[in-house]
């Protein structure tokens, strides 16, 4: 009898399956851990403008990986929420600079060490050096290739 982890399960072969299944126990954990209210992109959001403070939507989104739409719902919540706060841009009329307000620097400090316990739940049982090469290979699959699109691939066998 197969249990839930048994490695023989046959989606276990597919890292599309397994990363997906990992970020269903990231979302479960931080809704438990965290927050119901801020999202962990929220989150990611608050920490990038900490460090950087002033960068426009289109910045943040890059930083983010998330597209423009994304972005602009995204930056709409945290504003009507008032984690965030849009200024002018100097440089361009047509842009906002974004801000962390009172609030969203209050947040940080709040959920930071919830953010972190997430951290420890996810990766309890891997030791230090595992866990640092479980964000090594993580981020080596996100780096895209710029000399591999779409085009470029082999037909999938059976399609040519």
């Amino acid at each position: 009898m197969a249990t839930r982890h048994d490695t023989s399960q046959p989606l276990q072969k597919f890292t599309g399956s397994l990363v997906r299944r990992a970020q269903q126990r990231h979302a479960a954990v931080w809704l438990s851990e965290v927050s119901a209210e801020i999202t962990s992109v929220q989150y990611a959001a608050l920490e990038i403008l900490r460090e950087t403070p002033g960068l426009n939507q289109r910045q943040l989104g890059d930083a983010l990986d998330v597209d423009r739409s994304t972005i602009a719902d995204l930056v709409a919540r945290m504003v009507r929420n008032g984690l965030i706060e849009r200024s002018d841009d100097p440089a361009d009329k047509r842009s906002y600079v974004l801000f962390l307000t009172a609030d969203g620097k209050k947040q940080l400090t709040v959920l930071r060490p919830r953010v972190e316990e997430v951290e420890r739940i996810l990766t309890a049982r891997l030791s230090q050096k595992e866990g640092l090469e479980l964000r090594r290979l993580l981020s080596a699959l996100l780096m895209q290739d710029d000399n591999v699109d779409a085009g470029s691939r082999p037909a999938p066998p059976g399609t040519s």
